[in-house]
């Protein structure tokens, strides 16, 4: 036993170095000369080796080599630092025009509006007379334009491009990053490039005319593209948490890595051999679905989870681990600051470490079998759990179950699809991705059905504080299953840790899902939400539910949500991109099916849309005209016109009608110019409640407001604001029409309905002046 214990130690030395080349190459990513840190742990190196020579302490060793591996990382962030340094001096984020001569590294992905992104090295950077040469790691954006320009290329294709530099994110790779203007010549991938994207673009075609969701799901399972995986699927993968399946995740790596070892295994091959034979298939793999620097990080924590597996031994496989991490940062040092990076080693690690011990604590109630099935996600969900909620505030409650239900068909699913990439006969092809669209199709009924229960995803703070929160959760969970015989006390407060967590989520899922929606009134069709100094406002007809901007913080937006008993959206609209209506916007990314906006400005708005996108929204950028049915109503957009310079006059203003619904129209933040202007272009309907325009401010247009004519006036607007919202002009404006008013700084959340008989009446959270709900005289419109 106290050998084994030893083992055990001189196995987990190679942490403390892989987290202190962690920190370091964090570090020198972001100081302005890594050069420095670079010479000065180089420096500590070698006092610490000295010592070492002189006392000859294992503890030395570690500092050493932990000092040498740091000051290598931190040596190439500062290897890049003369490239960066001639770009500099173009002054290429001036503004400046700029020639590029490219080679594509990595898939080119599609963005929100239409174009595409993609990594690559530039050869040549021009700027006027100036030229930079040599190997520029750069990122490239483009347009809708450019992308139908790109169409045939793909990963070693050489590229010519003109356009504009923009501000790297603080500790980016990329030492340039250009938004093109104008896709100048884009050749095809030559040689295995090409060949490998035909096999891609096969396995694809071969989907065509089998059955949706299954379908557009097996290129993502095999390969890794989900190009034809359409947006609901998509987003019901992500909520499940199943998103790692179709991401060539470590998942997908060591399916592939371990079907090699049973076939070689199957053949009577020697334990060597058949490491060596997975080995290449791997990389063969790793070739097919495009070697970008996330599929070759999956591919080393898949190789070093199975080579500890089939050795037997997690202690070595931990420090094998650690060697791959700490490698991988030498090479790449901007890995430390990758989520996805940390993503993949700590699933790596709780695999080697932590799925074992809770397989046996399982087994007391449960089949081996079955306790190992449930811990492999279960480990996963604890380790990783604390990292995702720092970019999505929410756990999904059923992720696991989801997990334990999906996992046995992703195997098959990918063996078949990659079988198929490779297949030489189309009848062949054909068969084998008929075979995984089988698993494929389970798959994607799983995610669905996991993704359609509300409860399912529980919202949870989010920034560091939630991060803790939950890792010590999980830590008390996976303490009171495992019931370590050496720590009895700490056993029972983690199970009472974890008894009183648990009544806690289930207390908190019960007011979300049944208690919230009693508080308000059932037959709703448009809310305003009490968000503070910001819009949202919710309309329902039919089932389906639309909300229209997202206020200023998620978590307002998020009570609101569970309030009135909603889960996902059927459509968002995104009437501008001031904070105060878009910040609640990460609360519902992945529970949106469409997103309707208006003119984008500049980069930030851009990612917004990007995350949206990723999360499975379909987008659409409004202008006059642009419309759309919402269950038994339809809506259209009264505003921006075509080409409009973005900004509180671009504001999408949108009209909603339908039998038995309130006609609406809603004004974003359009001041009284814009007003004037949408009054004259377009037909102004007598309506029954107005969202008024920026909260209330003086900016207001009189004779739009008389023409609507409204007998519900909505104003979302915080208390004790700066800005002195709401105004008296406007409130005395639309006491004259004899509008009544509902204002979210004193009323509270907002209700407007029409009964059976065609009333109107307006429901206020807050008993004050008026009565909580309060009919509304609309025999006349007012």
């Amino acid at each position: 036993m106290s050998t084994r214990r030893a083992l055990r130690r001189r196995a987990l030395r190679p942490v403390s170095v892989a987290a202190t080349t962690w920190a370091a190459a964090g570090l020198a990513t972001c100081v302005p000369d890594a050069i420095l840190l670079a010479v000065l742990l180089g420096v500590l190196s070698c006092i610490a080796t000295a010592v070492l020579v002189r006392w000859r302490r294992p503890v030395l060793a570690v500092v050493a080599v932990a000092l040498a591996c740091s000051a290598a990382a931190a040596g190439t962030v500062a290897s890049l630092a003369p490239v960066r340094s001639q770009i500099a001096a173009l002054q290429a984020e001036g503004g400046r025009h700029l020639e590029l001569d490219v080679t594509v590294t990595g898939r080119i992905d599609g963005s929100a509006d239409g174009g595409a992104w993609f990594d690559a090295v530039a050869s040549t950077v021009r700027a006027g007379d100036a030229t930079v040469t040599g190997a520029v790691p750069a990122r490239v954006l483009v347009d809708a334009e450019g992308r139908a320009a790109l169409s045939r290329a793909g990963m070693g294709s050489a590229v010519q491009l003109s356009g504009r530099a923009v501000p790297a994110a603080s500790g980016e790779r990329a030492a340039l990053v250009v938004r093109a203007d104008e896709v100048v010549a884009a050749a095809e991938p030559g040689g295995v490039w090409a060949w490998l994207e035909s096999v891609r673009d096969g396995l694809v075609a071969s989907t065509r005319g089998l059955p949706q969701p299954g379908a557009g799901l097996v290129p993502g399972l095999a390969v890794g593209d989900t190009s034809s995986l359409d947006p609901a699927t998509e987003t019901a993968m992500t909520a499940s948490s199943l998103s790692h399946l179709t991401a060539v995740s470590g998942a997908n790596c060591a399916i592939v890595v371990g079907a090699a070892f049973a076939l070689f295994a199957l053949c009577g091959a020697r334990r060597a051999v058949r490491v060596g034979g997975a080995i290449i298939v791997l990389a063969a793999f790793v070739a097919l679905v495009t070697p970008e620097p996330s599929v070759i990080r999956a591919a080393a924590m898949a190789l070093v989870a199975m080579l500890a597996l089939a050795l037997g031994r997690p202690a070595i496989g931990v420090a094998v681990l650690s060697l791959a991490v700490t490698v991988l940062l030498v090479l790449d040092p901007w890995l430390s600051r990758s989520l996805g990076f940390a993503l993949s080693a700590a699933a790596t690690g709780a695999l080697l470490v932590l799925a074992r011990p809770l397989a046996a604590g399982l087994q007391r109630w449960m089949p081996r079998a079955l306790a190992l099935a449930l811990a492999v996600p279960t480990s996963a969900q604890v380790v990783c759990g604390p990292l995702i909620v720092l970019i999505d505030p929410h756990v999904p409650l059923l992720g696991v179950a989801a997990n334990l239900v999906a996992d046995p068909a992703a195997a098959p699913a990918t063996i078949a699809g990659a079988l198929a990439c490779i297949a030489p006969f189309p009848w062949l092809r054909d068969g084998l991705t008929a075979l995984a669209w089988v698993p494929a199709a389970w798959i994607a009924a799983v995610a669905h059905t996991t993704a359609g229960i509300g409860a399912q995803n529980l919202p949870w703070p989010d920034g560091p504080a939630g991060a803790g929160l939950l890792a010590l959760l999980g830590g008390a969970i996976a303490v009171a299953v495992i019931r370590p015989r050496r720590l009895p006390r700490t056993t029972l407060v983690a199970a009472l840790t974890t008894a009183v967590a648990l009544g806690v989520v289930l207390a908190q899922t019960a007011v979300r899902t049944v208690a919230g929606p009693l508080t308000v009134p059932s037959a709703w069709q448009i809310a305003m939400c009490d968000v503070g100094q910001g819009d949202a406002t919710l309309w329902r007809s039919g089932g389906a539910v639309a909300l229209v901007d997202t206020g200023p913080e998620p978590e307002a937006l998020t009570r609101c949500l569970d309030r009135f008993g909603v889960g996902r959206l059927d459509l968002l609209v995104l009437t501008h991109f001031d904070l105060d209506h878009v910040g609640g916007t990460p609360a519902v990314i992945g529970r949106t099916a469409l997103v309707v906006h208006g003119p984008v400005d500049g980069a930030a708005d851009a990612r917004l849309l990007d995350r949206l996108h990723a999360g499975g929204a379909h987008l659409e950028e409004a202008t006059t005209g642009t419309g759309g049915a919402l269950g038994t109503t339809h809506w259209q957009a009264l505003g921006p016109p075509p080409r409009a310079e973005p900004g509180n006059d671009a504001s999408v203003a949108i009209d909603v009608v339908g039998a038995g619904f309130p006609r609406t129209v809603m004004l974003g933040d359009l001041g009284q110019e814009a007003q004037a202007a949408l009054r004259r272009r377009v037909d102004v309907p007598r309506v029954q409640v107005v969202k008024v325009s920026h909260h209330g401010s003086a900016d207001q247009d009189a004779d739009l407001y008389r023409e609507l004519h409204p007998a519900v006036g909505l104003i979302g607007v915080g208390a004790d604001n700066r800005y002195g919202h709401p105004t008296g002009k406007l409130l005395a404006m639309l006491t004259a029409i004899g509008t009544a008013i509902g204002r979210t700084d004193g009323d509270g959340a907002l209700a407007v309905w029409l009964d059976g008989e065609g009333r109107l009446t307006l429901w206020r959270e807050h008993v004050g002046a008026a009565a909580s709900a309060a009919p509304v005289d609309v025999g006349t419109g007012r």
